[in-house]
């Protein structure tokens, strides 16, 4: 599979940075926390206040996730999960 510009750009400034490595294994994790909580909340078919009703979270904490402004911890995540009968899941993989 071919690299996008923008993928060779990350990887080149995160050769040269570590911090801005840093910076982007970050955004990622919080991307990729946007995206499960949005498609977990569409699979059960509930809107936003809805599916903050049944976690017990305010409706703002669930838009401030979707839209990645927020990083949210595990335990949230976790508790999120719990309240939805979901399991939440983790893995590392080599960056090799």
């Amino acid at each position: 599979m071919t690299m996008s510009k923008i993928d060779e750009y990350i990887a080149k400034r995160s050769e040269k940075s570590p911090e801005f490595k840093k910076v982007v294994e970050q955004e990622k994790l919080a991307t990729q926390a946007a995206y499960e909580v949005h498609k977990l909340r569409t699979k059960l078919g509930l809107s936003q206040r809805d599916f903050a009703t049944l976690v017990g979270k305010p409706q703002s904490t669930i838009s401030r996730i979707e839209t990645g402004e927020m990083n949210p911890s595990f335990q949230l995540l976790n508790e999120i999960g719990e309240k939805t009968n979901s399991t939440l899941e983790f893995k590392y993989v080599s960056s090799n």
